[in-house]
């Protein structure tokens, strides 16, 4: 058995070009000058017929299209098992309205993100006499598709944007962000497209990792103030910037880790153009810009 990942989606919420934006990014995106982008999600398999979706993400419907292995095989039959979503956040969980079409698959969760869904009740949609609500918890080792095993592990993160009160704990430590391990035949992957801070406990996790996906979502940690588009910085939303003594690449830079990719990338991550120096930068110290359609195999 090995190992396929394809990247469904690259961008982080909102996608690339998001509609209402007209930064840099978007404008060259719409103008077919660099890839347009959807929103997070990742496929993976231990053979190629039997795959899970990381993350159902609002543009799930376009990427199951884009991607030939996950075409239906018979009149209702489809190779995707299972989806597992890594928090409540807009862009993870409203692909799932999309799946709503009485097709049987496993949902995966935290107990604590089944309760965030649960408690919507626009999810409903999605018959739970089909769909198959499986509550994991943490560090407990499970068969995400027949042949793949997968255990989720907490990342510091926050609530959803929708759940988020007067004050905000952008490090929370629990069921509400999680990272999500995959093994097979003795090699480990990693999905994580939400992370807050490198701790030691998770630096310790992910070393000699064979594969890596990781938050991308900002090259500096005030790009969107800079860019005029909000006043919030990449911490205040609970992710770690790609720059700076605290960003990613520098806090990756002496780990052991075979391959490192960048996914979950904002709209105006400079990163996101092929001829960027952000993007020369990000690629000389190992990284690799993540891409739709990109396929990676242990």
């Amino acid at each position: 058995m090995t190992l396929r990942a394809i990247i469904l989606g690259a961008a982080a919420g909102g996608g690339l070009p998001q509609w209402n934006c007209g930064c840099e990014n978007c404008n060259l995106a719409r103008r077919g000058e660099i890839p347009a982008q959807t929103q997070s999600s990742l496929a993976v398999s231990p053979d190629g017929r039997n795959w899970a979706i990381l993350n159902a993400s609002p543009d799930i419907r376009i990427q199951l299209g884009n991607t030939p292995v996950l075409f239906p095989t018979g009149l209702r039959e489809m190779p995707v098992q299972s989806v597992l979503v890594t928090n409540g956040d807009i862009d993870h969980v409203a692909g799932l309205l999309t799946l709503r079409e009485m097709q049987p698959f496993s949902l995966f969760a935290t107990n604590g993100i089944h309760d965030v869904i649960a408690e919507n009740p626009i999810f409903d949609a999605l018959n739970a006499s089909v769909v198959k609500r499986r509550p994991i918890l943490l560090n407990e080792p499970f068969e995400l598709v027949t042949n793949l095993t997968a255990t989720l592990f907490p990342v510091p993160g926050k609530v959803p944007l929708y759940l988020e009160g007067d004050q905000v704990q952008t490090d929370l430590v629990g069921e509400q962000t999680v990272g999500v391990a995959l093994r097979t035949q003795g090699k480990t992957a990693y999905y994580i497209p939400g992370c807050a801070a490198l701790t030691p406990e998770l630096r310790a996790q992910l070393e000699g990792a064979n594969l890596l996906f990781f938050d991308g979502t900002l090259w500096q940690n005030d790009e969107m103030v800079r860019a005029g588009l909000g006043q919030k910085t990449g911490k205040r939303m609970g992710h770690m910037s790609m720059d700076g003594p605290d960003g990613s690449i520098a806090e990756f830079a002496n780990m052991q880790i075979g391959r490192k990719v960048f996914v979950h990338m904002n709209n105006t991550n400079p990163v996101l153009r092929p001829g960027s120096t952000e993007n020369a930068r990000a690629q000389a110290k190992g990284w690799t810009i993540g891409q739709d359609g990109m396929e990676i195999t242990l």
